[in-house]
């Protein structure tokens, strides 16, 4: 239904109530299409498709430098990290890691990325500036996420084919722990503070979480990495949205039409709310009062007010939404729609004629490459 529109929406788009950018401020969303081995990327002040950028072999996830104006790309098939110039939108270097990477992270620094190779049991480290793989540490069995905490002391690994977690010394590439019982063990997060890790049990309907290791702390018990629960939430958790002030965790329950809440303090689920159907990922706004969750089966985008407890707005988008992103300032989300082959861009605020607010709107709709799978913005000044 949406792509009878696209013309329309794309000619007659009126940006009223836009933000206004200064004339060096440039923003892009980058998008990796796994079915023509390809980025998208998408002028986000113009709105309209910048370019679309030739990479590795079937390229899956994605992700931007925080201090240097590069985007990465895993190619699952040829097993390479594609390095692109994001003011460019060219690639500028390739990286060779192992079989089938799945999964990519940048610590604070900026100057080292860790990816999980699911073909080969293990973790590349690469050094960013050199562009080059200096070091690999093994781990589970098919490894499908990994983050490095925000303190740049710990390296989470989920395995999927393993049910297991693997904790990693970032420093040293050590191991240092690893939890088995979570079976189809996926997305993954760590709380701003690096105390905890919360990892998705796709295979089941649970989430574990896991006390990080900290030998500074005043409690001894904390010093060694620690399994804490295995929560119960909905059926095939797939996607872990954790609020900016990691007070909480909503739980994308695929299988069970559901999003559950993780008081991450507690570790307690306080409760289920259906959104949709099979909810597949999630969003949480800057001032943590807004969760967006998109419903692939619904193709629709869901505002739930946590404050409130309740559904405040669904958008129709298009077809098999997934992974979300905000523009840098919030006034957009993205949707990729994995199905349809396209980005929907929805206001995350809009106006009636009268002036009553509206949360979420459909704006327009990109067109993607085939298959897009994954989603990376970054807003920056060119001098």
């Amino acid at each position: 239904m949406i792509s009878l529109f696209l013309p329309l929406l794309l000619s007659g788009c009126r940006r009223k109530r836009f933000p206004h950018y200064a004339s060096n401020f440039r923003e892009y969303a980058w998008i990796t299409d796994g079915g023509s081995n390809s980025v998208t990327v998408l002028d986000l002040v113009n709105m309209t498709p910048a370019a679309t950028i030739p990479v590795g072999t079937d390229p899956t996830a994605i992700t931007v430098n925080p201090r240097r104006d590069e985007v990465y790309v895993v190619n699952s098939g040829s097993g390479s990290v594609s390095v692109v110039d994001a003011i460019k939108n060219k690639v500028v270097g390739t990286i060779t890691v192992h079989r089938e990477p799945s999964a990519i992270d940048v610590d604070a620094s900026g100057e080292r990325a860790y990816v999980a190779n699911a073909g080969s049991n293990n973790i590349s480290v690469l050094d960013l500036p050199q562009r080059r793989e200096i070091a690999a540490a093994g781990a589970g069995e098919s490894p499908a996420d990994l983050r490095i905490s925000p303190d740049g002391n710990s390296l989470v690994v989920a395995n999927r084919h393993s049910g297991s977690v693997t904790i990693l010394d970032a420093h040293r590439l050590t191991l240092r722990a690893a939890f088995n019982g979570c079976p189809g063990a996926s997305d993954l997060v760590i709380l701003p503070d690096s105390s905890k890790a919360f990892v998705a049990c796709t295979g089941g309907h649970q989430v574990m979480a896991i006390g990080l290791g900290r030998p500074q702390s005043q409690i001894p018990e904390e010093h060694q990495d620690r399994l804490l629960s295995l929560l119960d939430v909905g059926q095939t958790p797939v996607h872990l949205a954790l609020k900016p002030d990691g007070g909480e965790i909503f739980v994308s329950n695929f299988g069970g039409d559901t999003v559950s809440e993780i008081a991450t303090g507690s570790d307690e689920v306080g409760g289920a709310y259906i959104v949709g159907e099979q909810p597949s990922g999630g969003i949480v706004s800057a001032d943590n009062s807004l969760l967006w969750v998109s419903n692939f089966a619904a193709n629709t985008v869901a505002a739930y007010s946590i404050d409130d407890g309740q559904l405040e707005h669904t958008v129709q988008v298009g077809t098999g939404p997934g992974p979300l992103a905000f523009s840098t300032d919030g006034f957009l989300l993205l949707a990729v729609d994995a199905v349809s082959g396209d980005v929907s861009v929805v206001r995350t605020v809009s106006y009636t004629p009268r002036g009553q607010v509206i949360t979420g709107s459909l704006f327009t709709v990109l067109p993607a490459g085939r298959h897009p799978n994954a989603i990376a913005v970054k807003g920056f000044r060119i001098q």
